[in-house]
Parts: C-alpha cells; sequence; structure tokens
C-alpha cells in the first residue's frame, strides 16, 4: 500500500473530533487500504500507535501493534496489529500513574502525563465484528492516548506541569527527575 505523511503539532486536523466511521464503510476497498496504509505508516514510523487524524483522515479508526520488546516503558506485553473503529473508553479504577509519553504528531518531544491504568475499550474491529479489550498499566496508557487523537486531543493537553516537558534529546542527555503520581 502506502506510507503516508504523518501530520505535526498545529495542523487542524488534529484539533478537529473526528467522524464516526460509518458501519457500510467498514469491509470496503477503501477502507482496507486505509488500514494498510495506516499499518504501513505506523511500520516506518517506528511507533506503536496511530491513529487516522494522524495521516490527516478524521475518522474514528486507530491501529495498534507492540512487539514484545523492552522499551523505556519497562516490557510492554504484545499486542499483535489491531485495528479498532469508533472505541469507546470505560475506565475502570480511577488509580492514575504517569509515563512519559512522545507522538509521532508531535516529533522530537516527550511530556510526563498521568492516566488511568485500568480501563475497557469497546470498538469495532476491521470486520465490523464488536471487541472488547480489558487494558492495564502502560496499555491502558496506550489506548487513551491513541483515542485522545480521535477527539482532538493531544498529550501535551494532557501535561500537569510544563517543566515535564522536553526534548528528547535533553530527555536522554540529562535526564529528568523521577516524578511521583499525584493519585
Amino acid at each position: 500500500m502506502a506510507i503516508r505523511e504523518i501530520i505535526r503539532m498545529g495542523h487542524p486536523t488534529l484539533r478537529k473530533v473526528a467522524e464516526p466511521v460509518p458501519e457500510d464503510f467498514i469491509g470496503t476497498p477503501e477502507f482496507h487500504t486505509l488500514v494498510e496504509d495506516m499499518r504501513d505508516t505506523l511500520a516506518a514510523s517506528g511507533g506503536i500507535g496511530l491513529a487516522a487524524p494522524q495521516i490527516d483522515v478524521s475518522l474514528q479508526i486507530a491501529v495498534v501493534e507492540v512487539d514484545e520488546l523492552p522499551s523505556r516503558y519497562g516490557t510492554i506485553p504484545p499486542i499483535p496489529f489491531s485495528v479498532y473503529v469508533n472505541p469507546k473508553i470505560t475506565v475502570l479504577d480511577e488509580v492514575t500513574e504517569g509515563y512519559w509519553e512522545g507522538c509521532l504528531s508531535v516529533p522530537g518531544m516527550r511530556g510526563f502525563v498521568e492516566r488511568p491504568q485500568h480501563i475497557r475499550v469497546d470498538y469495532l474491529d476491521a470486520n465490523g465484528e464488536p471487541g472488547s479489550y480489558e487494558a492495564l498499566g502502560f496499555q491502558a496508557t496506550l489506548f487513551q492516548h491513541e483515542f485522545d487523537h480521535l477527539f482532538g486531543v493531544l498529550y501535551v493537553d494532557k501535561l500537569k506541569d510544563p517543566t515535564l516537558f522536553a526534548y528528547e534529546e535533553e530527555f536522554d542527555e540529562f535526564g529528568l527527575p523521577e516524578v511521583e503520581s499525584q493519585s
């Protein structure tokens, strides 16, 4: 398929509430092309999640793929390539934890964001079948981060402390102090 351009913070599409995907669009050749383009774009970017608005398509679709690799977040349980259409999040536990988040649409930056760590995701899959997934820890953060894009929200909007926002190069070189969650 194709690798699409990832738009960056400041582009108006990233601040719009994306349109719900009509069920009759799921399964069409156009839908499958979009999903494959998102998969190719995600793989080429080295990311673990991508929302359609990040490639300037204002539809409620996100894709996630996590290999079982250690990362700066610790070892993340793998998630095979998955498509989430019109997803809804239900917080199952209000306890929050923070992570240093980054974003393909805010390249070169990291910010400390606290989010609930136990959620359920209800969605339609790439075949239009309903699905539900319970996520804990960093996986919960990942889904909230990606699905925020579907509602015009970037992780920078969730920063409680602007001093905990840094360029990746400085973050890597100097590190930043450990942050205690406020939950």
